[in-house]
């Protein structure tokens, strides 16, 4: 059995409906149901259900962004740095591997040649840097804690998206949002992201970090020209003039906008779709959020 903690979040929830599907043993523990946070009781738990392997889903995310972590920085470091400590802590006390859902926005731009960052790349968008918003500083710590552990898979999340119209959806936020900015990102495509994590322990690739992104990046008005083709939104989309200029009126925190590589997933064998690609097929098969 797997054992999933987070699993009602958006990530938790795609995890939930792949195992479902394909006849994979696991059990969803909420907060309400198991009190993860605490290493006496998760390391309990752990020793009475015995399951072969942990999947940490949970976390402190903004909503509706990364700008209400700046009024909650206590929640925002216990979910982001202080638990995965915890579950690191409790797996290896029971000899259970394990895989943690971390995110690749510790990272800002490119590397200096123009290409997308690595795993081994020290973040550049932390605490360490004084450059980075609150959230993004709490997911570079959290990565920080797991160095010391050697059974877990640490996989980076990009901008996740799908073709299920959500809050949480990227392609939905443009489409939702007054003005946009524009960058350049490598994104996830959420069941390409739950796919590629799995795989990673199914088929026993060596642990330690991976990029779990769609090839390629993309520009945010490389999205809107896709989203306006595909006729699923046909608003009128205003760009901001700067990222000065979104800043001064629209946000608190920093945003992180980077490119990241994914060779090390395609060295496994693990192969993962373009961007592009995943973006149309997306919004040709899109469904709208029901009421």
């Amino acid at each position: 059995m797997i054992l999933l903690l987070g699993g009602g979040g958006y990530v938790g929830t795609a995890f939930c409906e792949f195992f479902a599907c394909s006849g994979i043993d696991y059990l969803s523990a909420s907060r309400r149901f198991l009190d993860y946070t605490n290493l006496d009781t998760l390391t309990d738990f752990l020793v009475a259900a015995k399951p072969y392997f942990v999947i940490n889903c949970a976390g402190y995310v903004g909503k509706p962004n990364v700008d209400e972590c700046e009024s909650n920085k206590a929640e925002c470091l216990k979910g982001n740095a202080v638990l995965p400590g915890i579950v690191g802590e409790a797996c290896r006390r029971n000899q259970i591997p394990w895989g943690h859902v971390s995110s690749g926005c510790i990272y800002t731009g490119t590397r200096e040649d123009g290409s997308g960052f690595g795993e081994n790349d020290e973040p550049n968008f932390c605490f360490r840097t004084n450059n980075c918003s609150f959230y993004s500083g709490t997911k570079a710590l959290g990565e920080e804690c797991l160095s010391s552990f050697s059974d877990v898979y640490t996989w980076r999340l990009r901008m996740p998206f799908n073709k299920i119209d959500s809050r949480r959806n990227y392609l939905s936020k443009l489409m939702r949002y007054d003005q946009l900015l524009d960058a350049t990102n490598s994104l996830s495509l959420l069941t390409d992201f739950v796919r590629c994590s799995w795989q990673c322990w199914d088929k026993r690739v060596p642990f330690g970090i991976y990029n779990i992104t769609n090839g390629g990046a993309v520009t945010t008005r490389e999205i809107v020209d896709m989203i306006k083709a595909s006729k699923t939104c046909n608003k009128d989309f205003r760009f901001f003039d700067s990222e000065e200029h979104f800043m001064k009126v629209a946000a608190k925190a920093p945003r992180s906008n980077c490119v990241l590589d994914n060779r090390k997933l395609h060295d496994v064998g693990i192969s993962i779709s373009d961007v592009r690609d995943a973006i149309r097929c997306s919004l040709s098969y899109w469904q709208p959020e029901s009421m």
